[in-house]
């Protein structure tokens, strides 16, 4: 591992520590998970014990029935790999810094995985004021292939200023290790909740209820290898034509990569075992390459350099607002409240089918989310009530909502990441899509029929 991942947080003392705790939490897996390995690595090296605790928030703001269903899927499966693998695993529930503390004691170091979006940061935080005079703090940066801090130290403009930076560095931190064996003793820690009836167990959390587990999806990392493995032979050889609504080649991988329950590495050395062994050519590697690294990284990079990342004022670019603010006042033909788009009552029979598709699997075709959120822009009374019905919908309904691609895919709508365009009415120069694109490049009747058969 490339041991630039590793940033010192906290040090209390040189001295030899009493025993080694990982914080698991963005990084929710056992495979490709660098602050699991060098957790173990120097409980191994120190001859301590180590124990890896996973804390489950009561009610982590905006995610429902839905969202912890599909995370505590998978938390369910590590808990038995870890059994499995002789490694001592506890399942906290509650404030992480006071749970943590029931852990630590004097002299003990805390391993954590980096946390980008605003909740996660402010827990790590109150973790740090908690112990900082007595323990020890390491992070890790295990979610992104290039740590965001060194692939660059300011939030980029685009694609094209990042993507030079991270290619240079990709090599460096082409650093997959196999997971090293824990030599310590195994120790049964008491977890605060059980998961053998997740049903049960979710429907006595204070969240939203009203939003169903989608029988679409299945958390875990077995389910995205899985996934990975059909995408590679059999979807992949398609990927160019992933833009098609209804052509159904793309990885479906995302709620996967949100809840850190497959790596971004390990998908880009599938592709390339992939491409070695002739499943794909050139350029549908260049591609996934392009979305998997370059793309998904420019997005933590823009919300963790950008502390507003979520806010209407602060998301996207002067020209932006400018162009917002000159077409504020344009006739507007389609008018729909947030109740009507989320119910899938408008005249555009491809918003309603994405909007249902969303609804119904959790998840929506990317090329329509864009179309989605362009018809949000149009039909609202105003670019900021457009935003936050959008925020609200996406983080809502989707698996892979409350996301770094996902906020950064909803500021792009409104013009970060991209450039001026044509002027037209309503969206001025931000860019344009419509129904009469859709049904010019793709089958949309494929899609629609696809959408309705999710329903029965």
């Amino acid at each position: 591992m490339n041991i630039n991942r590793v940033k010192i947080i906290n040090q209390i003392t040189p001295e030899a520590t009493n025993k080694v705790v990982y914080w698991m939490q963005s990084a929710q897996r056992v495979h490709y998970n660098h602050a699991l390995n060098y957790a173990i690595q120097l409980a191994n090296k120190e001859q301590r014990e180590l124990v890896v605790i996973f804390n489950v928030v009561p009610s982590y703001p905006e995610a429902n029935r839905r969202h912890y269903m599909f995370m505590l899927e998978g938390i369910k499966e590590i808990q038995e790999d870890m059994k499995q693998r002789n490694i001592p695993f506890a399942i906290t529930y509650g404030s992480p810094d006071e749970n943590l503390k029931r852990f630590l004691e004097l002299k003990d170091i805390l391993i954590l995985d980096k946390g980008y979006l605003k909740h996660p940061r402010a827990w790590r935080n109150d973790v740090y004021h908690t112990i900082k005079t007595s323990n020890t703090v390491i992070e890790v940066d295990t979610d992104v292939i290039v740590p965001v801090e060194i692939a660059s130290q300011k939030m980029e403009y685009g694609a094209y200023t990042i993507r030079p930076k991270l290619h240079k560095l990709f090599e460096a931190y082409d650093d997959y290790q196999d997971l090293e064996s824990y030599q310590g003793t195994y120790q049964i820690y008491k977890s605060d909740i059980k998961l053998d009836n997740l049903h049960t167990f979710i429907a006595s959390l204070p969240i939203d209820q009203t939003v169903n587990e989608t029988p679409f999806f299945k958390g875990g990392y077995k389910e995205a290898k899985k996934r990975l493995q059909i995408f590679i032979e059999l979807k992949a050889k398609d990927y160019l034509d992933r833009n098609a609504p209804g052509a159904h080649v793309t990885s479906t991988l995302s709620p996967y990569l949100h809840f850190g329950q497959i790596s971004s590495l390990e998908i880009v050395h599938t592709i390339k075992k992939a491409k070695h062994e002739s499943f794909i050519n050139e350029d549908t590697f260049n591609g996934i390459f392009e979305q998997v690294f370059v793309r998904r990284e420019l997005a933590f990079n823009f919300v963790y350099y950008n502390k507003n990342y979520d806010q209407f004022d602060a998301m996207t670019e002067p020209w932006s607002y400018q162009t917002m603010e000159e077409h504020q006042d344009d006739y507007r033909p389609y008018l729909y409240n947030s109740a009507q788009l989320e119910s899938a009552q408008t005249h555009d029979p491809y918003f309603n089918a994405a909007m249902e598709e969303m609804i119904y699997s959790g998840y929506m075709h990317n090329y329509m989310r864009m179309y989605w959120a362009k018809k949000i822009i149009e039909w609202s009374n105003s670019y900021q009530e457009a935003y936050q019905t959008t925020l609200y919908l996406n983080n809502k309904y989707f698996l892979d909502g409350r996301d770094p691609n996902s906020y950064t895919s909803v500021a792009w709508n409104y013009g970060r990441h991209d450039r001026a365009w044509t002027e037209r009415p309503i969206l001025g120069k931000l860019r344009y899509m419509n129904d009469k694109g859709l049904e010019r490049k793709f089958d949309m009747q494929k899609y629609i029929t696809y959408v309705e058969s999710l329903k029965k």
